[in-house]
């Protein structure tokens, strides 16, 4: 019984609105996992998609997850129940190109939000 609740099934929602998945992973596994496997499933004919695992973003239940911390460790009462399938946001930053520069108030004035 402890082996399901060890598993989630999680599923990407990319910011076109299409998804990634839904797949399983282990409770155990590492926020820097999930991101490389976004990356090897990232499809092919997306435009500005992600380069490495900097360029991601993880959103799950309304917090931005951090690399170094499990599934476990990321979990929130609303997420994760058996059965059901977890839909986290990829939202990706990719870096600006070589002649592209951005003053940090440009940065600081800039918002997105998305409501599903």
């Amino acid at each position: 019984m402890s082996e399901v609740q060890d598993q989630l099934e999680i599923r990407f929602r990319l910011n076109d609105g299409s998804d990634i998945g839904p797949k399983t992973y282990s409770s155990a596994t590492g926020i820097c996992t999930l991101k490389e496997s976004i990356l090897a499933q990232w499809p092919k004919g997306k435009e500005n998609g992600p380069r490495t695992v900097k360029d991601v973003k993880l959103i799950g239940a309304g917090k931005i997850l951090e690399n170094s911390k499990t599934l476990e460790e990321c979990k929130s009462p609303i997420c994760g129940l058996t059965g059901e399938v977890t839909t986290m946001h990829v939202v990706v930053h990719p870096p600006p190109t070589q002649g592209e520069k951005r003053s940090s108030n440009q940065l600081q004035n800039r918002c997105v939000c998305v409501i599903l």
